[in-house]
């Protein structure tokens, strides 16, 4: 993806999240200087395999496991200072040195206790699906204008009033809930000061420091959370995350302008899945659906959540690739379909006695839609020693080959299995 014409790349999600982005980001971040996370919380969970050892990382960039990479957490992040130092914690124990190479801006909005209690008691926290870490209620306090950044760690005595402001209102909805849970200011105030000895000295202006990166020709990687289908605006809305999650939210998140981005690789897993409530318009049937979860261990990094699987569709990334100018596809878990004997491919939806080649906006739509299949034979044999294209069975290069026909993007990577050893360039 690195070359002298792409400097700062993109990498996103094109579905409903978890298709692979944190092995993506491991094995691009090798030739990376910089790793940027631009939105979302620490509901993410990418997950890096290094083989003897495997890395979850929440709100880390995955570079963080590259010696010499820089990573930062961009204003764009709804930030868990408690989860991140359990986060850096586990990597230092780990022999992971992180001294020197993460920063965090100074701008990002932070995700307090009382936001958590308040996801946790919400009734919309099960209908929609959300993890209940509290990153809703921090997003809505930011857009409301009364969230507390980082750099409001810097003022005490401002920062005791805006938390005592901020659980105040937390009280009054709990109390509007009917809850008889309740946020403690004093608390709060004394969590915040033992953080603060730790996560202002991370503090920067991220946005300025990547651009001078920029600037002087550095590789800089941008690495999003969740999938583009779960973005707030071009999502299955309301069962989505409350951030932006496509490309057009990078240059936001990260504090840099988007004229910068060069290029915007999206990862697809070989088929589809999604995690809570909301349309999921090809999923398989219960013993299908059963057996790819099993065999690709489709369950939530961060939550361990079952995972709904679906057949891939085409329309889902066809828009995808639209919505965030993909330049190039990756795609992941090729190995899991790898003794099916018959593999399906959504094309478009019939609705209303026609048929819709284009991803609707209104998810009632997709409630009467059923999906037009493809189907193609399967390969039944195993892909995991695939280390070249030539090297995968005759079926699985013909299924990659309609996959990029129909999403109109080329395929220029492909994952066939866990292992940052386990991927193919094409």
């Amino acid at each position: 993806m690195f070359s002298q014409e792409n400097r700062t790349v993109v990498v996103v999600g094109a579905q409903w999240g978890d298709e692979g982005k944190g092995k993506l980001v491991d094995v691009l971040a090798e030739r990376a200087d910089w790793v940027v996370r631009y939105q979302g919380g620490a509901n993410a969970g990418h997950t890096v395999d290094l083989g003897q050892h495997s890395f979850v990382l929440h709100q880390i960039p995955s570079g963080i496991l590259h010696e010499g990479v820089r990573c930062a957490i961009g204003n764009g992040v709804v930030l868990d200072p408690e989860t991140l130092f359990t986060e850096i914690d586990e990597l230092v124990s780990d022999g992971i040195d992180v001294e020197g190479r993460l920063y965090v801006s100074d701008r990002a909005h932070l995700v307090l206790p009382y936001h958590k209690i308040l996801d946790a008691e919400s009734s919309h926290t099960q209908s929609l699906g959300t993890t209940g870490r509290g990153i809703g209620p921090a997003y809505e306090d930011k857009i409301a204008r009364r969230g507390i950044r980082v750099l409001d760690l810097r003022h005490p005595d401002r920062l005791r009033e805006l938390v005592n402001a901020g659980v105040e209102r937390a009280n009054h909805l709990l109390a509007s809930f009917g809850s008889s849970k309740r946020a403690d200011g004093v608390l709060t105030c004394e969590l915040l000061g033992r953080l603060s000895e730790r996560l202002l000295p991370l503090a920067e202006d991220v946005g300025l420091m990547v651009h001078r990166a920029v600037k002087s020709g550095a590789a800089i990687l941008l690495e999003g959370a969740q999938g583009s289908l779960l973005d707030v605006d071009h999502g299955t809305y309301p069962f989505v995350t409350s951030s932006n999650t496509t490309s057009g939210g990078a240059a936001i998140g990260a504090g840099i302008a988007p004229t910068t981005i060069d290029a915007v690789l999206g990862v697809v897993k070989a088929y589809t899945t999604r995690v809570g409530t909301g349309p999921l318009p090809t999923e398989m049937d219960d013993a299908m659906s059963e057996r790819v979860r099993t065999l690709g261990n489709e369950f939530g990094a961060t939550t361990g959540r079952p995972r709904r699987c679906g057949w891939f569709d085409a329309v889902v990334v066809r828009y995808a690739t639209r919505i965030n100018g993909l330049t190039d596809v990756a795609v992941t878990k090729l190995d899991v379909l790898d003794t099916l004997d018959r593999i399906a491919i959504c094309t478009g939806y019939e609705y209303e006695g026609d048929l819709h080649t284009e991803f609707p906006g209104d998810v009632a739509a997709l409630d009467d839609s059923e999906p037009r299949y493809e189907w193609v034979e399967g390969w039944q044999r195993s892909t995991a020693d695939a280390r070249r294209l030539e090297d995968l069975p005759t079926q699985a290069r013909q299924y990659l080959d309609r996959l990029q026909e129909l999403i109109e993007t080329r395929i220029t990577y492909v994952s066939v299995g866990t292992r940052r050893d386990q991927i193919i360039g094409l």
